[in-house]
């Protein structure tokens, strides 16, 4: 059986509460290939969530600045470009050019007192 893959991110101390930031991180390909991997991870209180930095509308970015991922309330991710609006607990599009559609998820877990990604294999940086 294989082990699973977790990889820290960062500290779950380095995102407050109720905000989000962004990481450009690179999967590692079965073929050995690097492939760019651009997440968004949110904090909520003790709960952590992450989804690829990907709207499903035109496949862009979603911060329209770098770490601004949350709508003017604070309350659902937003897209800069379109304006579409994702609720921070699935991802789901709420209002917005994707409505119905979804943030693609990442599984995230506190490890130790960091945040880790799950499941992925991701190049480590060796500088």
């Amino acid at each position: 059986m294989q082990p699973t893959l977790v990889y820290a991110i960062c500290s779950f101390n380095d995102i407050p509460s109720r905000q989000a930031i962004g990481f450009h991180l690179m999967v590692l390909e079965d073929d050995g290939n690097h492939r760019p991997w651009p997440i968004i991870v949110v904090r909520w209180g003790k709960k952590v969530l992450g989804y690829v930095n990907k709207c499903p509308h035109h496949s862009v970015n979603l911060d329209w600045e770098q770490n601004e991922f949350l709508d003017p309330n604070g309350i659902r991710l937003m897209c800069g470009k379109h304006g579409s609006t994702f609720e921070l607990g699935t991802g789901r599009c709420v209002e917005g050019p994707c409505q119905g559609r979804a943030l693609t998820p990442i599984a995230l877990v506190v490890v130790d007192g960091d945040i880790c990604a799950v499941g992925v294999h991701l190049a480590e940086d060796d500088a």
